[in-house]
C-alpha cells in the first residue's frame, strides 16, 4: 500500500525509469553535476572513499555509481541498498551484484526497515534535494534515520543541491526553476543554513564543503 508520504517521494523519482537510469551517469553526474551545479563527480567519489565502512547502508541509491567505483576498507563489504524506486533499486543491485547487496524498498522519510546501530557508514548522495518538504528542516527525518541506523562512531555522509546560501549561475537558476516546477527536484527553499542546523542537531564532527551549488557533507554518529 502506498501512503501519501510515499507518493510524495515517488513523485520526485518518476523521471528515473529503467530506461533513463541507463544514461543517468552521463546526464546527471558528468554533464549536469559538472557543468550546471559545478561539482565534478570526482569530488563525490572522494567523499565516499573517505567515509565508506565495512558495513554500509546507502539511502537513495541512484545507479550505484559511487559504490561501484569507490574503495571500501575491506575486500568484501556488506552493503544494504534502500530506495522507494524499484527501478533504481534493481539497477544498483545488478551493478553491485559482486558484493551481494541486501535491498530494501522503503521511504527514507519513515522509520527504516534495517537494524539500528548496525552500520559503519550511511550515505545519502544527491538525495535530499529530491525529497518533498518545504525546506531541509522538513526533511530532518532522513538524517535522524541515518543516525539511528549507524553505529556509535559511524560515518554519515552525502551531498545535495542547494538553492539558498550558495552561488547560482544563470544555468543553475534556470535548471532549479524548471526541475522544481516539474517535480523532479524539491529544493526551492533548501539552504546551506538549514543543512548546517540539521547536521549539527544530530551529528558531531560535522564538515560541509560547498562545490558550486552542491554541499558535500560528512559527520560522525554519536
Amino acid at each position: 500500500m502506498t501512503t501519501d508520504d510515499d507518493a510524495g517521494v515517488l513523485a520526485g523519482q518518476e523521471v528515473y525509469s529503467a530506461r533513463v537510469l541507463k544514461f543517468y551517469d552521463l546526464l546527471v553526474l558528468r554533464l549536469t553535476s559538472s557543468l550546471v551545479w559545478r561539482c565534478p563527480p570526482g569530488a563525490m567519489l572522494r567523499l565516499h572513499e573517505r567515509n565508506l565502512g565495512a558495513r554500509h547502508l546507502e539511502l537513495g541509491v541512484g545507479t550505484g555509481h559511487f559504490l561501484d567505483r569507490g574503495r571500501f576498507p575491506v575486500p568484501h563489504p556488506a552493503i544494504d541498498l534502500l530506495d522507494l524506486n524499484p527501478d533504481a533499486l534493481a539497477h544498483a543491485a545488478r551493478r553491485l551484484a559482486r558484493h551481494r547487496p541486501t535491498t530494501h524498498r522503503a521511504n527514507v522519510l519513515e522509520p527504516l526497515p534495517v537494524p539500528e546501530g548496525a552500520f559503519d557508514s550511511v550515505g545519502m548522495n544527491l538525495l535530499l534535494h529530491c525529497l518533498p518538504g518545504g525546506s531541509l528542516r522538513a526533511k530532518e527525518a532522513v538524517v535522524k534515520n541515518a543516525v539511528t541506523a549507524a553505529r556509535a562512531g559511524g560515518r554519515v555522509f552525502g551531498s545535495t543541491v542547494l538553492a539558498e546560501g550558495v552561488h547560482l549561475n544563470p544555468a543553475a537558476r534556470a535548471m532549479l526553476r524548471n526541475h522544481n516546477e516539474r517535480g523532479i527536484l524539491n529544493n526551492a527553499r533548501d539552504s546551506l543554513a538549514d543543512l548546517r542546523w540539521v547536521l549539527h542537531e544530530h551529528l558531531t564532527d560535522v564538515q560541509i564543503r560547498v562545490r558550486g551549488c552542491i554541499a558535500l557533507f560528512e559527520a560522525t554518529a554519536g
